[in-house]
């Protein structure tokens, strides 16, 4: 059993789970809404199972197989992975697992998403471990976007 999978245990009681792929996408989106980040942010595709843990704050979303989408507005190729979970709250995900930016030529571990100012209209992504960080305007993760995304 994978970290992933054992956080998500830990989390299942008390938590809201739904499962089918529309109502996962429709789930997924509701939760970005709530969060006040943008809901094109997960373009998952294939998804089997979304969580929520209000309590805890501890959200999940399981698809099928590992998906890369590239957000044409910023020219960034992102891999998601078959489990991607992190704690939410309003304008930030914390301590996210199975997401990945392409900087250069390495993939790097995103693990916090946050819009510290709404009125900067910029998004960040971080990496807890190395510090850095980039902005990059809300608008590229808007749903509207298009879809150039392959599943691997």
């Amino acid at each position: 059993m994978s970290s992933e999978s054992q956080i998500i245990a830990g989390n299942r009681e008390g938590a809201e789970v739904y499962t089918g792929e529309d109502l996962c996408k429709q789930k997924s989106r509701e939760l970005l809404e709530e969060i006040c980040l943008p809901k094109g942010l997960l373009p998952l595709d294939d998804m089997v199972e979304v969580g929520y843990n209000r309590s805890t704050g501890f959200v999940w979303l399981k698809q099928k197989k590992m998906k890369q989408h590239k957000f044409q507005r910023i020219g960034r190729n992102v891999s998601y992975g078959t489990e991607v979970t992190a704690f939410v709250e309003k304008h930030r995900m914390r301590k996210l697992t199975g997401v990945k930016s392409k900087e250069l030529l390495i993939w790097i571990t995103i693990s916090d998403i946050y819009i510290d100012d709404p009125s900067t209209g910029k998004i960040a992504f971080g990496n807890s471990t190395t510090g850095i960080s980039r902005s990059f305007p809300v608008s590229a993760f808007d749903l509207d976007e298009g879809n150039n995304s392959s599943s691997i």
